[in-house]
């Protein structure tokens, strides 16, 4: 058996929920949390806002994750149907990821996101204090 995704984890609950659901059962943050969380995941979805990627396209633009990370978030986004997998019969063989319906309506998120990152990088030149 395949390993769940936190958010299939959380659903697989809520079907063991008692009715009436609890007020907090269903929290749209820690969904949010459970298929975007991570210390990789929102940067692959960046690169696939400007189209299909191949897998070692997503590896030059980030050296620093190890393969098996990679392909885990990967797997992860695919299961939550935020990314779809294509692979093409050809030799060599080629796969691309790209974003699916629901995983382009992240697009607004990430640009808020961006402009934050950027007020936040601006922050010692406006005379923001800076925690040491």
């Amino acid at each position: 058996m395949e390993k769940l995704t936190k958010q299939q984890q959380a659903e697989a609950e809520w079907q063991l929920c008692p009715l009436p659901a609890p007020p907090n059962a269903f929290c749209p943050v820690r969904t949010t949390l459970n298929v975007l969380g991570g210390k990789w995941k929102l940067l692959v979805l960046s690169y696939l806002l400007d189209g299909p990627r191949r897998y070692g396209e997503l590896k030059r633009l980030m050296p620093e994750i190890t393969e098996k990370m990679l392909i885990q978030e990967l797997r992860e986004l695919e299961l939550d149907a935020i990314v779809t997998r294509t692979v093409y019969q050809q030799v060599p063989p080629k796969v691309e990821y790209h974003l699916t319906e629901h995983g382009r309506r992240i697009q607004p998120l990430f640009t808020e996101l961006i402009g934050w990152g950027q007020g936040y990088l601006q922050r010692e030149r406006t005379g923001a204090p800076v925690a040491s």
